[in-house]
């Protein structure tokens, strides 16, 4: 794990701390946490990653095409989602 997907886990906390209890059922937040944990705590792009990211994905779609997040909000979560998980740089680095 690096500095930067850190960081990106804790906006994600922070979301979830601010807007979730009003703007996300509790299984919403559920699925979130878990997708942030798995990519932050996976050394490199694999299988869970990919699940992960294509649930919180279906959820962000959801959410934003329901009218309950606007599309601007739920793209900032999925970016702060991304950066928390592994690049092909970081594969490529731990193979080192």
């Amino acid at each position: 794990m690096t500095a930067d997907r850190a960081r990106a886990h804790a906006r994600v906390t922070k979301t979830l701390r601010d807007l979730g209890p009003a703007k996300l059922l509790p299984a919403e937040q559920a699925r979130i946490r878990l997708a942030a944990d798995t990519l932050v705590f996976s050394a490199e792009p694999g299988a869970g990653t990919l699940a992960a990211r294509a649930d919180v994905t279906a959820l962000c779609r959801h959410l934003a095409g329901s009218g309950r997040w606007l599309p601007e909000r739920a793209d900032e979560l999925l970016a702060d989602l991304w950066a928390c998980g592994p690049s092909e740089l970081d594969a490529l680095a731990a193979a080192a």
